[in-house]
This record gives structure tokens, sequence and C-alpha cells, in this order.
């Protein structure tokens, strides 16, 4: 099979077009010029330099292929630069389904977001769900991913914690740090994807995806340490009604590592109900610290 990729460059990106290319597709993917270079382990896919927003023109750039698979997200907004998460989630959506429309190709995949939803109070989770109605509403052969937090080699989250755990003496927490997610293996998710293109009882659907355990930030901090080799690390809780006026100030500082949105989508927790997914994926739950040994081996 022949596949379209947006968000290739991306770490779920590379892992799923590297997982494409194992199981024998061909795979053609959206880049912005110069991005290529990150894609430079993968020599036998086709970068194919293009505009997101451009639907007529993406419809050419899709042609002979059989499946479309969207990946394009934001964790974070950056309005001046046109970073949006109406923009890169919800009018995104919006001109890739139509490219898909007009190309004639059926098979879509698309990634959102566990917490998607109509009533949801971050516009992360707002905009992810109107790119799902979006898809729902079109006539493609749909499906629909809403992972928890992805872990893996390069990702963001688990590598912020690496780095805070080999830094610091004590580690802060937001909170109380109670609050929960369900961390899946990126391998996980790449497959899920793979195996969708060929499993006709996926169209239609939307799937929630997570690991074998919802785990407090608390039992995350303490599963990360051990997967290093170190004790439970201190902790100190910062107190929201600290907490949530500093982010709401220094959010739009590029460099400081967290805004008002995240924080709402961390309190909220992060945990969902896997089972269909596994059954009809023939997933095995996989244990955080059986996921988390590439630690030690790059330690």
């Amino acid at each position: 099979m022949k596949v379209f990729v947006t968000g290739a460059t991306g770490f779920v990106g590379q892992a799923l077009c590297a997982e494409l290319l194992r199981s024998g597709h061909q795979v053609d993917c959206l880049v912005r010029p110069g991005s290529e270079k990150h894609l430079a382990g993968l020599p036998t896919l086709t970068p194919k330099v293009g505009d997101l927003f451009a639907p007529a023109a993406l419809a050419q750039q899709m042609q002979g292929c059989d499946a479309v698979i969207h990946l394009v997200g934001i964790i974070r907004e950056f309005p001046a630069r046109q970073i949006t998460f109406a923009r890169l989630h919800h009018e995104a959506t919006r001109s890739v389904v139509s490219a898909c429309q007009q190309a004639g190709i059926k098979r879509y995949l698309h990634m959102s977001a566990n917490g998607s939803r109509k009533d949801a109070v971050s516009a992360y989770h707002q905009t992810k769900y109107l790119a799902e109605e979006e898809v729902r509403a079109s006539s493609l052969d749909w499906t629909i991913f809403r992972p928890s937090l992805i872990y893996g080699p390069g990702d963001q989250f688990i590598t912020m914690l690496v780095k805070m755990l080999t830094r610091l003496p004590v580690i802060p927490v937001i909170g109380d740090g109670r609050y929960h997610m369900q961390p899946l293996p990126v391998e996980q998710v790449a497959l899920s994807f793979a195996r969708a293109l060929t499993l006709p009882q996926a169209i239609g659907k939307t799937y929630h995806c997570g690991g074998a355990e919802c785990l407090s930030y608390n039992e995350l901090l303490d599963q990360v340490a051990a997967a290093l080799g170190k004790k439970p690390p201190g902790k100190i809780p910062q107190p929201l009604v600290i907490m949530r006026p500093l982010v709401s100030i220094f959010q739009h500082l590029p460099f400081f590592p967290l805004t008002s949105n995240q924080l709402q989508m961390l309190l909220e927790g992060n945990c969902c109900d896997t089972r269909e997914w596994r059954a009809d994926f023939g997933f095995e739950a996989v244990p955080l610290a059986q996921g988390l040994t590439y630690l030690g081996r790059q330690g």
C-alpha cells in the first residue's frame, strides 16, 4: 500500500514511518522546506515539500496513494508565527480531509488526543474535537486514535523528567502530584496506525489508547527514577494558588516551560478505557517499568 503521511518529521511521525516501511508499505510524506533532514534515517520514503493549507495542491501530491495518515498537531501556541491550535488542529484537518476527497482517497487515519470532547475546557482539546468532527462529517473511511501520554526515545515529557531527575536534588511538583496519566510506548501507537490500514473493523471507530497503568504524576516520577537506577526523588509541592497566576504571567515567554493550557490538561488527568483498542489490535498492556527499559540502555 502507498501511504501519504503528514507530521512525519515529529516524534510519533518518525516512528510511524519506520514502522510503515518495515511493514512493506511505500511512504510519501508532506514536509516543510528544510525539514527533510529529520527523515535522513529513512531514505526509502519520499518527502514532498508542500503546504498543509492548500488542499488542491495537496490532492495533487496525494495522487497514487491508497491511504492518508494525518498526524500534525502542536502542544503549544505561538500566535505571532500563526502557530495556533485552531489553525494546526482544526483548519489543517479540514484541508487534509478536503484534499483526500479531491484525490479520491477513501482510507484516512487521524491522530487526536485523549480528553478531546465537545465540552473540553482546554483550547487544545476543544480544537482536537473540532478536527475529529471534520473527519466524522466526511465521506472517508476514517479511524481516529486518541492516545494518552506517548513516550519513547526522543519524546518530550519523559526526557524532561529525566533531565530533572539527573540534575536536581529534589523535584518541584505542581500541586499535590496526584493527577493521573496512562503512558503508552510510541511503538504501539505506530503499530496501531500501520495495522489499521488493513483492518476493516477499525473503520468508523474512535480508539482510546493507553498503557497498562493509570499513574499519578508522583508515581510516574518514581518509576522514571527507578528506570534510571535511582531512588524515589524528594518532591516539593508547588501550590496551585501560586502556580496558576505565575504560569498565566510568564507563559508568553518562549523559554518558560508551561502554559495555562498545558497546566489545565495536566490537572485534568489523562486516563482512558483501552479495551476496544486492545481487542481490535491484539495488543498486550505494557507496564511503564517495562516500557522504560530504554532509559537504562541510554545510561
